[in-house]
């Protein structure tokens, strides 16, 4: 029993020694990773300068294109009305329905007549009468039979019975509720057999023709749009549409310091609908740009986006660029000088400062190499051979 005892405690000794001394030994081996820069270096340093790495290359051109400013918006239609009507009654017709296409004057509701036809008639009676006995007075008067306060209260009858006269022939004509501009009924609210009151929402009417493009453009480039100016949209339908800027702003929104801009689209066949998703292009100047691909992409230490290209004595140089526009076949980017040999191939396996040999689609281009005939274009002006600048 005391040699178990003995055996097993030799057992944890080692254990334990074994696991301390991991433990130390992992300690040595802990480095800190260099940051890419002071990689790259080390790695330049390192290379022989004598045996360049060899990458393919071409020469790409700026083009002069439309700078555009796109923002994400949506759709809205001009205007939507709630009609209501302005008397009280049963409804005995309402003609439309959801989705009805109406012009200016058509009849959404109808509600009944009940005996205000008759209040019409009588007025028109009262008001004979008062302009006969109006009338009589005048007569009267002149033979200086009438005095001035019966002819006033003549004038006075006379005028009351007009007032009535037109209050009853206006509520007639206010059974009538009629649609106030063209549009399309997006929903009703009363049915036949309701009855309504004075304000009793009829329908909602929506205009959509013409069609808004809105979004929001932020303080540094508001200024930079003009009402009047051309605009395109991509809707999420797929739907393309053209208009040109109605409205831009003057007072930013509290919560995003934006300003609403609105483009004008026509929509006379009524089949854009509001609320769509749609991005938004404004031309708002032109810019220098190259079409490249995004597989030439490389990011810096700081996370940022560049190419890398060969400068002067063909050494690599990191340029930073900036994304403005993509195509199916490409993206184009700003930042690199007008003309510009880029890396196209290898150009993982080099950083900013390394020597490189240089493929061209028409022939080899080597470090040193005596004549121009095979250095890439950008390397064959000047003493140099540094790119244009931009």
């Amino acid at each position: 029993m005391r040699g178990t005892y003995i055996t097993a405690l030799v057992i944890t000794v080692a254990i334990g020694i074994w696991l301390l001394s991991g433990y130390l030994t992992a300690q040595d081996r802990v480095s800190e990773h260099p940051p890419l820069a002071e990689a790259n270096g080390r790695s330049v340093q390192a290379s022989d300068p004598e045996t360049p790495t060899p990458v393919r290359a071409r020469t790409i051109h700026a083009t002069l294109r439309p700078e555009l400013l796109t923002l994400r918006g949506r759709t809205e239609n001009k205007r939507t009305v709630v009609v209501r009507a302005e008397t009280s009654g049963r409804v005995v017709a309402r003609p439309v329905e959801r989705g009805d296409a109406v012009a200016s004057g058509d009849l959404l509701c109808q509600i009944a007549e009940e005996d205000r036809r008759s209040r019409v008639e009588e007025g028109e009676q009262d008001v004979n009468q008062a302009r006969l006995e109006h009338a009589g007075s005048l007569k009267l008067k002149d033979r200086g039979l009438q005095s001035e306060t019966a002819i006033a209260r003549a004038r006075a009858t006379l005028a009351s019975a007009e007032a009535r006269f037109d209050a009853a022939t206006l509520d007639l004509d206010r059974i009538y509720v009629r649609a106030p501009f063209e549009g399309v009924v997006e929903d009703v609210q009363l049915e036949v057999g309701d009855y309504a009151q004075l304000g009793t929402p009829c329908a909602r009417i929506v205009d959509l023709d013409p069609m808004l493009l809105i979004g929001q453009v932020t303080e540094r480039n508001a200024d930079r749009l003009a009402v009047g100016s051309p605009a395109t949209g991509r809707l999420s339908t797929g739907a393309e549409v053209s208009g040109t800027i109605s409205f831009v702003g003057y007072e930013a929104d509290p919560g995003t310091r934006t300003y609403r801009v609105e483009v004008t689209v026509p929509n006379a066949d009524s089949r854009l609908r509001s609320g769509v998703t749609a991005e938004i292009d404004i031309r708002v100047g032109e810019l220098l740009a190259h079409k490249i691909t995004p597989a030439v992409f490389a990011l810096d230490d700081e996370g940022q986006l560049g190419v890398r290209i060969i400068g002067a004595d063909y050494r690599v140089e990191f340029r930073l660029v900036e994304v403005v526009a993509d195509d199916r076949d490409g993206v184009w980017v700003t930042g690199l000088p007008r003309q510009t040999t880029l890396i196209t191939v290898g150009q993982e396996f080099v950083s900013a400062g390394e020597l490189v040999s240089v493929m061209m689609p028409n022939g080899p281009g080597a470090a040193g190499a005596e004549g121009g005939a095979d250095a890439p274009p950008a390397l064959a002006r000047g003493e140099a051979g540094a790119p244009e600048p931009s």
